[in-house]
């Protein structure tokens, strides 16, 4: 099956960049550098929505780039993040949804903004 069609799991994602980096990076770059990189790449994706979604218009030496490409750059690094310093993303989602979902069980439902 095409890797590039298949569906993976944020754990099954976590070993991927693991064993990425373990056969092709060399070693993770330090945290703090990951930060910086996480910082980058959202940067760049926020360029990218800015110009096709938002008021900003690209330049004639600007890359038009691909949108999906910017988010797994981002989730690439963040996942760098996550394995190097022992997070468990599947778990933490779980948790931050249910946190959510019991913050603003009705909130959203009440924000009469979001019915316009």
């Amino acid at each position: 099956m095409d890797s590039a069609t298949t569906d993976i799991s944020l754990r099954e994602a976590q070993e991927r960049v693991d064993q990425w980096i373990k056969e092709i990076g060399v070693r993770y770059f330090n945290e703090l550098t990951n930060l910086a990189q996480l910082v980058e790449e959202v940067g760049e994706l926020a360029r990218l929505i800015s110009r096709t979604y938002g008021e900003q218009s690209f330049k004639a030496s600007d890359n038009k780039g691909d949108l999906g490409d910017e988010m797994a750059d981002v989730l690439f690094v963040l996942i760098c993040l996550a394995n190097q310093t022992g997070i468990d993303l599947t778990a933490a989602l779980e948790r931050n949804l249910d946190k959510k979902t019991k913050r603003d069980k009705e909130r959203h439902r009440n924000n009469e903004k979001l019915h316009s």
